[in-house]
């Protein structure tokens, strides 16, 4: 009989353990649904490396490491759009985002300009284009998105690392931001994301931290710090928030998602970890949570996308 008793305690902490290992981020868990196969048919992927979720069509686009930009829906089911921008000989597009009209914000990056398409490949605009580091142009443009005025914001890292301001039609209103490691100073903001409370949020990805600004392009906090721990970051690469507030990013080097309390800068947990299973990530690079609350992590070099309940 004790050592029944003492077995069953056993099996109590074990569970216990496991238990608080996945409330405090320190474990893995099945994801709801996981789809992508490696290759470059349509519907496959390379190395996908941004994703932008329409909220309304529920159309998901993922770009890769070929140039294609996808359209699949929520299951992964793919739609019959597949194109590429006009040249990527040079390199890849690394952003994406949906603007107020429910077009896709495509963030050329080698080519220093911002596309926008709609969700069957027709390009509508675009704007940038000149290289350079004076206001207006651009370097490696790595994101950009639009804000409920209309205004886009759009990120550069390498030559320039900043973000600028340009109106509905393009035009420069104001730039902010200059290397370095101070507030308000950046290495590598690889995407961006305007928060319920109006304002815009980056990973500052080689700082690995995320700092938030008034759409003025004043700085307001920052929160992250290297390393594996709770509410430590290691090359933050994307981010996005769900309804009620909360901000997901996904870490490249930490092979994982975290959430957290964008106000406070808390961790509210972790999902995921190295590795190739159900649950477990190679170098993600992008995120996006659907209408639904789920969130789909782009799991790059598993040539795949996940989709979890976090």
């Amino acid at each position: 009989m004790q050592n029944r008793l003492i077995g069953f305690a056993l099996v109590c902490i074990v569970v216990a353990a496991v238990v608080l290992s996945f409330t405090l981020g320190q474990g893995s868990a099945t994801p709801d649904a996981m789809w992508g196969r490696h290759g470059v048919m349509p519907g496959e992927v390379a190395r996908p490396r941004a994703i932008a979720i329409d909220k309304k069509t529920g159309h998901l686009f993922l770009v890769d490491f070929t140039a294609r930009v996808q359209c699949y829906d929520l299951d992964g089911n793919h739609l019959g759009y597949t194109w590429t921008t006009p040249d990527f000989r040079n390199g890849r597009p690394s952003g994406l985002s949906i603007d107020n009209d429910g077009n896709l914000l495509v963030a050329d990056s080698h080519y220093h300009c911002v596309r926008i398409y709609a969700h069957d490949g027709r390009e509508l605009r675009k704007f940038g284009g000149e290289a350079g580091a004076a206001p207006g142009q651009f370097g490696y443009v790595s994101d950009c998105v639009q804000d409920d005025d209309g205004g886009y914001f759009i990120s550069e890292f390498g030559q320039n690392d900043r973000i600028t301001k340009v109106d509905r039609e393009g035009k420069l209103q104001f730039v902010f931001g200059s290397s370095g490691q101070e507030p308000g100073q950046f290495n590598r903001v690889r995407a961006m994301a305007i928060g319920p409370d109006g304002l815009l949020y980056a990973v500052d990805a080689c700082n690995h931290r995320v700092q938030a600004f008034t759409r003025d392009g004043q700085f307001v906090r920052t929160f992250g710090t290297p390393g594996s721990a709770l509410g430590e970051l290691h090359y933050p690469y994307d981010l996005c928030f769900n309804a009620e507030g909360m901000l997901y990013v996904v870490e490249r080097g930490n092979h994982r998602v975290q959430k957290f309390n964008p106000t406070t800068g808390e961790s509210l947990g972790t999902w995921g970890s190295a590795g190739r299973k159900p649950g477990q990530l190679a170098d993600p690079w992008a995120i996006a949570v659907d209408q639904f609350g789920r969130v789909h992590v782009v799991d790059t070099e598993n040539h795949r996308v996940q989709r979890i309940k976090f």
